[in-house]
């Protein structure tokens, strides 16, 4: 059986805007030896699955530097400090579409990739959303807001239409209907 893997240090190397790198070296249980682990320290993420009262989901279409293409998401981003996930989740909506809502659904929560990230990704369900001012983005951000059935979300998954991981994951908990823990 596995077991922790014992600290024996951990310095953060470099960081970044959105991420630090953090440099860990651990102890095999298993064989006694030392090795070196790096690791990708950075906020929680936020995702919004944004339903307007007619069973509208409000995406993003937005370009991704990682893969150099368009992609189609749900708003999403950062937790800041001092905000709760739920109060990231309600700004990013405001602020990459425009659109907010009374009711935030708890949908559920992952690690995106604990290998070498060591933050978790939460995602929210915002129902009866309505657009109240224009988006106001970032620097970095280059957005279309698009209105899209829920209906034709499974099908647009499988067709590769929607290709994010966390993305797929927030719907997959949308249409099994299963709340995990926060």
């Amino acid at each position: 059986m596995p077991k922790p893997w014992p600290l024996i240090s951990s310095t953060v190397d470099k960081s970044y805007s959105v991420f630090s790198v953090r440099t860990d070296t651990a102890c095999c249980p298993r064989t006694g030896q030392e090795h070196d682990f790096y690791v990708l320290q950075s906020p929680d993420w936020v995702n919004v699955i944004p339903l307007t009262p007619d069973e509208q989901v409000v995406m993003v279409r937005q370009y991704r530097h990682g893969t150099h293409g368009i992609c189609l998401e749900i708003p999403g981003g950062l937790a800041k400090p001092g905000d709760s996930v739920e109060d990231a989740a309600r700004r990013e909506l405001l602020e990459e579409t425009g659109y907010e809502a009374s009711e935030f659904i708890f949908l559920g929560s992952a690690r995106p990739q604990p290998a070498i990230f060591a933050n978790e990704s939460v995602t929210y369900l915002a129902r009866d959303v309505r657009r109240v001012r224009v988006p106001q983005l970032d620097e970095t951000e280059d957005i279309e807001v698009v209105l899209v059935s829920l209906s034709d979300i499974p099908d647009m998954i499988r067709r590769g239409e929607i290709t994010n991981a966390m993305v797929i994951l927030a719907f997959y908990w949308y249409f099994m209907g299963g709340e995990t823990q926060e």
